[in-house]
C-alpha cells in the first residue's frame, strides 16, 4: 500500500475527487455532509489498474483547519495537489505548498479539477508558476473532471506511476505511529487510526503509548487496514488499531504509538531552518513562539536564534524526535508557515557559559541532519549505545561502531578523547600519591570520578585503548604501572613474551628464547619487580595472570586431578607443570590430598 495526501483549497473538489477515485465517502461526519466541506481527515482507498493500492488521507482546505490538514500531511510520502479551473490559484492553495515544501514532500501529482467547467489551461499554467522553485517543481499534471470522467483513466494511471516511484520502507524499522483519530467502539474498546509510515504492527504486540498524560505500555488486542482485520500490518499504511485495556481519554490525536525504548523523548532540539521555498530562513526574524507540527502532532514552541539560519526550540511537550526529522513552524497569530526545520540535535548542550551560543552556532553548521553515529560520539565524548539508536543511528551502525571504540556496561567512548582522559587520571594518580605515599593509587570509585567516566567499568576499556597508559587497573585500584618505568629494552622483550604466550599462554619460553628477546637475569628480576611476569623457577617465565589462568581451567578437571592431569589440561611441558602446582600450593589456591593429588581449595 502507498498513501497520498491532498491538498489545495477549500472547496477545489479534493473530496469529489477523492470519491470518483475510490467509490468511497470521505467526508464521514454529519456536520461535514451538511455543510459540504471537509472539516477533519477522511480516509478512503482503492486498487489501480497497475496493481497498486492507494490510500487517500482527505485533508481540509479552510484555514481554519489547516493543523488539522498537517495532522493529515505530515506523515504521508506524497501529496495530490487540487486546483479548480474555475477558480485557479487561491490563498489557502499558497499556505498549503507552503507546508508541503516546509515537510520536504517531493513527490506527488497536480490535479487541475472541474475541467468541465473552464479550460484547465490557465489554471494549470499559473499552479505551474506557483510550483517552481519548489520540491514540487515538475510533479506531473492532470486536468479532470470528476463529474464527467474526463480525464480520470490519466489520472489512475499517473497515480500507478507515483506509487511505483516512491521508496519502499523498511517493514524491520522502529514503529512510530502518529495518532489522528481515537474513538470508542462497543465491545472493542479504544480505537486509533494514523499512517504507519514503516516497521511492523503485530496483534498482540507491546507498544509504547507517548502522549500528553506520559508514557505508558499499551497492547494490541486488534488491527485493520483498508477495512479488513489483520495479524500484521506493514508501513506504508493506513491502519486502525484496537488497544487493550486503554481508555478513550488517555490518547488524542499527536499523541504517537512507538517501539519500547527505541525513541527517547524530548523538548528541546536545535534545528537548520528552511523557508518554504527551500532557502535558509533567517532565525533572527522568526517570532518567539510559534506552533510545531509534526506527524499528527501540534506543539507551541519558543523560539531560540543561534546562527544565522539555526535555532534552539523549547517544546511545550516532550515528543520522540529523532535526528534528521522535518517539522513545520506555524506562525498561529498571522497564519501562516513560517519556516521548516531540520532537526539537528535532539539532545542538545545546555548553553551556560558567555559565549556557548556563538560556539553552539559554528558547531549546527557543519552538521549534517543525519544520524551518524561516530560523529554524534565525537560531539559527546561519551554517549549511551542505546541513546543513538534513540535519536536515529541504525542498530547494525551502533554495533559496528561498538566493535571500534572503548566500549562497556552499554556506554561508548570517543578514541579520540582516550588520551585527554588518561593524562587527567595519570595526574590524580600523582596528585594521590604525592599526597599519601603509604597508600599508592586510586581507589575504583575515586578514579572513575577523577577521570568524569559514568561507569567503572569503562576503566579498563579507557587504559586498554591508550597506547602508553602508564596505569594499571588490578585489585581495586588504579597505579602507576611499574612497567612504565622500565627501560625501553625491557618493555620491549616484555612485549615479545606477551606475543609469545598469546595463543598457549602456559608454554614458557626457553633460556635461548629469552635470551633473544633480551631478557636476561637481571631484566627478568625487575619484571618480576613489576608484577609483569611470574617466576615459577629458574628459566620458566610466565605472565602475571598465568596462575589465576591456570585456576579457570583447573576447575575443570574434577574434585581431584594429578600433576599429569594438569599438564594435559593446560597443555604444557613437566619443566612448568610442576614449579606451576608448586607454585599454587604456595599461594594456597591448592592443596594436597593424602595421595597426593591435588584440589583447589
Amino acid at each position: 500500500m502507498q498513501v497520498i495526501a491532498t491538498a489545495g483549497h477549500v472547496d477545489h473538489g479534493k473530496s469529489t475527487l477523492v470519491r470518483a477515485l475510490t467509490g468511497m465517502e470521505p467526508d464521514r461526519f454529519a456536520e461535514e455532509r451538511r455543510r459540504g466541506m471537509t472539516i477533519d481527515l477522511g480516509f478512503a482507498w482503492t486498487r489501480l489498474p497497475g496493481g497498486h493500492t492507494v490510500a487517500f488521507v482527505d485533508v481540509p482546505g479552510h484555514e481554519r483547519f489547516v493543523t488539522t490538514m498537517l495532522a493529515g500531511v505530515g506523515p504521508v510520502p506524497a501529496a495530490l495537489f487540487v486546483v479548480a479551473a474555475d477558480e485557479g490559484w487561491m490563498p489557502q492553495s499558497a499556505e498549503h505548498l507552503d507546508a508541503l515544501a516546509a515537510l520536504g514532500v517531493r513527490q506527488g501529482l497536480l490535479v487541475i479539477t472541474r475541467a468541465d467547467l473552464l479550460d484547465p489551461s490557465l489554471a494549470l499554467e499559473e499552479a505551474r508558476d506557483r510550483l517552481a522553485g519548489t520540491g514540487l517543481a515538475d510533479t506531473p499534471a492532470v486536468c479532470v473532471s470528476a463529474v464527467t470522467g474526463d480525464g480520470m483513466d490519466a489520472l489512475r494511471a499517473a497515480l500507478d506511476d507515483l506509487a511505483t516511484a516512491l521508496p519502499e520502507p523498511d517493514p524491520g524499522a522502529d514503529v512510530r505511529l502518529w495518532i489522528d483519530r481515537a474513538f470508542t467502539i462497543r465491545g472493542a474498546g479504544t480505537v486509533v487510526t494514523g499512517t504507519l509510515p514503516a516497521g511492523t504492527v503485530r496483534v498482540d504486540d507491546e507498544l509504547e503509548l507517548v502522549g500528553a498524560h506520559g508514557p505508558r505500555g499499551v497492547a494490541v488486542r486488534g488491527l485493520q487496514a483498508l477495512g479488513e482485520a489483520r495479524p500484521e500490518v506493514t508501513g506504508v499504511a493506513r491502519v486502525a488499531v484496537n488497544l487493550r485495556g486503554t481508555p478513550r481519554e488517555a490518547v488524542g490525536r499527536g499523541d504517537l504509538l512507538v517501539t519500547p525504548g527505541a525513541f527517547a523523548g524530548t523538548d528541546v532540539v536545535d534545528v537548520r531552518l528552511r523557508d518554504p521555498r527551500g532557502a535558509p530562513a533567517d532565525a533572527g526574524t522568526l517570532p518567539a513562539g510559534l506552533s510545531l507540527h509534526i506527524g499528527s502532532a501540534a506543539v507551541p514552541v519558543r523560539v531560540r536564534p543561534l546562527g544565522a539560519d539555526t535555532a534552539r526550540l523549547r517544546l511545550a511537550r516532550v515528543l520522540p524526535l529523532r535526528i534528521g526529522d522535518v517539522v513545520v513552524l506555524r506562525d498561529p497569530g498571522r497564519r501562516r508557515v513560517a519556516a521548516g526545520g531540520l532537526v539537528l540535535d535532539v539532545a542538545p548542550p545546555l548553553l551556560r557559559r558567555r559565549g556557548a551560543a556563538v560556539a553552539r552556532a559554528a558547531q549546527l553548521a557543519t552538521m549534517p541532519g543525519v544520524a551518524d553515529g561516530a560523529g554524534e560520539l565525537a560531539r559527546r565524548t561519551l554517549v549511551r549505545a542505546a541513546d543513538l539508536v534513540a535519536m536515529g543511528v541504525p542498530r547494525t551502525e551502533v554495533a559496528d561502531l561498538a566493535a571500534r571504540v572503548p566500549a562497556a556496561g552499554g556506554w561508548l567512548l570517543d578514541p579520540g578523547a582516550v588520551d585527554g582522559i588518561v593524562e587527567r587520571l595519570r595526574a590524580a594518580v600523582d596528585h594521590h600519591d604525592a599526597a599519601d605515599p603509604v597508600d599508592p593509587g586510586l581507589s575504583t570509585e575515586a578514579a572513575r570520578r577523577a577521570a568524569d567516566l559514568p561507569d567503572a567499568r569503562l576503566l579498563d576499556a579507557l587504559l586498554g585503548a591508550s597506547a602508553a597508559p602508564g596505569l594499571v587497573h588490578r585489585e581495586g585500584r588504579v597505579a602507576r604501572s611499574a612497567t612504565a618505568e622500565l627501560p625501553a629494552a625491557v618493555r620491549r622483550g616484555l612485549d615479545g613474551l606477551r606475543a609469545d604466550l598469546a595463543d598457549d599462554p602456559f608454554a614458557a619460553p626457553s633460556a635461548e628464547r629469552l635470551a633473544e628477546l633480551g631478557l636476561g637475569p637481571r631484566e627478568i628480576a625487575s619484571l618480576v619487580r613489576a608484577r609483569a611476569v611470574l617466576r615459577l623457577a629458574d628459566g620458566v617465565v610466565l605472565l602475571a595472570d598465568a596462575d589465576d589462568r591456570a585456576i579457570e581451567i583447573l576447575a575443570g578437571l574434577g574434585e581431584e586431578f594429578t600433576v599429569s592431569e594438569a599438564r594435559q589440561a593446560l597443555r604444557t611441558s613437566r619443566r612448568v607443570a610442576v614449579p606451576l602446582m608448586e607454585h599454587l600450593g604456595r599461594t594456597g589456591r591448592t592443596i594436597r590430598t593424602a595421595d597426593g593429588a591435588h584440589r583447589l581449595r
